[in-house]
């Protein structure tokens, strides 16, 4: 898996502070996206063992209080990234102490793959749909589209 970006402290993608991930790769190409730049599963950085642990780190780091994680992209639920983000999010339930996980993907939830929804089991929040350029409305909090469902899964 690659990703473009890591925030290790965010205050846009969830609620409170939060370590943010955007991955790399993205099947849908939603006209009007943001961050088209993350749509080639090779563009931008390998995520590796060190950025893991770095993730982990973060969100155990007692300084700055932090509510959990954020995977977005791109499209965590890309196949290509379904191996990484399992492991990551199987060691943020293990190694953290009440840290929640919010993914957002262009999948919707009826759509997900067993491999897909195994990610989804380890998750908190789901926001899934493809973004609609018609459907945009500044107004919605977390998302960019009114097709876009957040789904409080626990």
């Amino acid at each position: 898996m690659n990703y473009h970006q890591y925030y290790p402290v965010d205050v846009v993608n969830g609620p409170g502070t939060r370590c943010t991930l955007f991955v790399a790769g993205c099947e849908h190409k939603c006209r009007g996206c943001y961050n088209a730049t993350t749509w080639r599963v090779d563009s931008g950085k390998p995520f590796d063992q060190q950025m893991e642990n770095r993730i982990i780190q973060d969100l155990n780091d007692s300084r700055i209080v932090r509510q959990g994680l954020s995977l977005t992209g791109g499209d965590p639920l890309h196949p290509h990234n379904l191996p990484a983000i399992l492991h990551l999010v199987q060691r943020v339930k293990q190694e953290t102490t009440n840290k929640d996980i919010w993914l957002w993907t262009g999948y919707t939830l009826g759509e997900l793959s067993s491999a897909q929804l195994e990610i989804v089991d380890e998750i908190n929040t789901l926001i899934d749909g493809k973004f609609i350029q018609e459907l945009k409305d500044p107004a919605l909090v977390w998302r960019g589209s009114s097709n876009q469902i957040i789904h409080f899964l626990r």
